[in-house]
């Protein structure tokens, strides 16, 4: 039965071509890389936020990405490093601020929930 689920589950899941690309600022991201990304580590949502996002961005600059795990799949901390460098790869190796909604600062959660970017949803 629990074979049965998860490929219920992604067959729910859109997919692109891995050689899609998109390019945010002066990074050129694979949509395709970063959906297996999210559904090896049951990532649900992937947004990015922050100076990737407006004309501040530089080569120093580091990748804010904020991050929502499926419910019965929270990981720990290893894990969670393990996906930060991951991510970190897919970026060409940029520092990765990784961070899930429960976690932002409330000062500033409703700035960074408005002007974030949604590069990943898996479907329910």
């Amino acid at each position: 039965m629990r074979s049965s689920s998860r490929s219920q589950i992604r067959a729910k899941i859109w997919l692109v071509p891995l050689t899609t690309k998109m390019k945010v600022k002066n990074i050129e991201i694979s949509i395709g890389k970063i959906q297996l990304l999210c559904q090896k580590y049951h990532i649900h949502k992937l947004a990015l936020f922050g100076s990737v996002l407006r004309d501040d961005f530089n080569h120093n600059s580091d990748i804010d990405i904020l991050v929502e795990f499926n419910p019965e799949h929270i990981p720990g901390f290893i894990k969670l490093h393990q996906i930060q460098e991951g991510i970190s790869q897919l970026f060409g190796g940029r520092k990765i601020d990784l961070v899930t909604q429960k976690f932002l600062n409330y000062q500033i959660k409703d700035k960074i929930l408005a002007e974030m970017e949604v590069y990943y949803v898996a479907k329910r």
